[in-house]
Protein backbone atom coordinates (compact mmCIF):
# COMPACT_ATOMS: atom_id res chain seq x y z
CA UNK A 1 0.00 0.00 0.00
CA UNK A 2 1.27 3.47 -0.83
CA UNK A 3 0.13 7.01 -0.11
CA UNK A 4 0.19 9.67 -2.78
CA UNK A 5 0.19 13.32 -1.83
CA UNK A 6 -1.21 15.87 -4.23
CA UNK A 7 -1.61 19.62 -4.07
CA UNK A 8 -4.99 21.22 -3.22
CA UNK A 9 -5.70 22.37 -6.77
CA UNK A 10 -5.19 18.87 -8.17
CA UNK A 11 -7.41 17.47 -5.41
CA UNK A 12 -10.22 19.90 -6.32
CA UNK A 13 -9.93 19.00 -9.99
CA UNK A 14 -10.05 15.30 -9.17
CA UNK A 15 -13.13 15.79 -6.98
CA UNK A 16 -14.96 17.28 -9.98
CA UNK A 17 -14.38 14.00 -11.80
CA UNK A 18 -15.85 11.62 -9.23
CA UNK A 19 -16.70 9.01 -11.86
CA UNK A 20 -13.00 8.26 -12.32
CA UNK A 21 -11.43 5.60 -10.12
CA UNK A 22 -8.24 7.48 -9.23
CA UNK A 23 -6.73 4.51 -7.41
CA UNK A 24 -7.02 2.50 -10.61
CA UNK A 25 -5.48 5.36 -12.62
CA UNK A 26 -2.49 5.38 -10.27
CA UNK A 27 -2.17 1.57 -10.39
CA UNK A 28 -2.25 1.60 -14.19
CA UNK A 29 0.34 4.38 -14.35
CA UNK A 30 2.67 2.50 -12.02
CA UNK A 31 2.22 -0.71 -14.01
CA UNK A 32 2.89 1.14 -17.28
CA UNK A 33 6.11 2.69 -15.96
CA UNK A 34 7.28 -0.67 -14.59
CA UNK A 35 6.63 -2.34 -17.95
CA UNK A 36 8.49 0.42 -19.82
CA UNK A 37 11.49 0.20 -17.52
CA UNK A 38 11.59 -3.59 -17.73
CA UNK A 39 11.47 -3.40 -21.54
CA UNK A 40 14.23 -0.81 -21.52
CA UNK A 41 16.35 -3.03 -19.26
CA UNK A 42 15.73 -6.00 -21.55
CA UNK A 43 16.72 -3.97 -24.60
CA UNK A 44 19.87 -2.78 -22.81
CA UNK A 45 20.72 -6.37 -21.83
CA UNK A 46 20.27 -7.53 -25.42
CA UNK A 47 22.58 -4.80 -26.69
CA UNK A 48 25.22 -5.68 -24.12
CA UNK A 49 24.90 -9.34 -25.01
CA UNK A 50 25.36 -8.62 -28.71
CA UNK A 51 28.50 -6.61 -27.96
CA UNK A 52 29.95 -9.52 -26.01
CA UNK A 53 29.52 -12.08 -28.76
CA UNK A 54 32.91 -13.34 -29.88
CA UNK A 55 33.21 -14.63 -33.40
CA UNK A 56 35.77 -17.43 -33.58
CA UNK A 57 38.62 -17.26 -36.06
CA UNK A 58 38.14 -18.97 -39.37
CA UNK A 59 39.09 -22.61 -39.15
CA UNK A 60 38.51 -22.75 -35.38
CA UNK A 61 36.77 -25.94 -34.34
CA UNK A 62 35.31 -26.16 -30.87
CA UNK A 63 34.90 -29.90 -31.45
CA UNK A 64 38.68 -30.27 -31.77
CA UNK A 65 39.29 -28.23 -28.64
CA UNK A 66 36.84 -30.36 -26.66
CA UNK A 67 38.49 -33.56 -27.92
CA UNK A 68 41.93 -32.27 -26.89
CA UNK A 69 40.70 -31.46 -23.39
CA UNK A 70 39.02 -34.84 -23.06
CA UNK A 71 42.24 -36.57 -24.15
CA UNK A 72 44.19 -34.65 -21.49
CA UNK A 73 41.78 -35.81 -18.80
CA UNK A 74 42.15 -39.52 -19.66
Amino acid sequence: MITVRIDDETKRRMERLKHINWSEVVREAITRVLRQEEERNLARALLLNERNVITPDEGYSSVEVIRKWRERIK
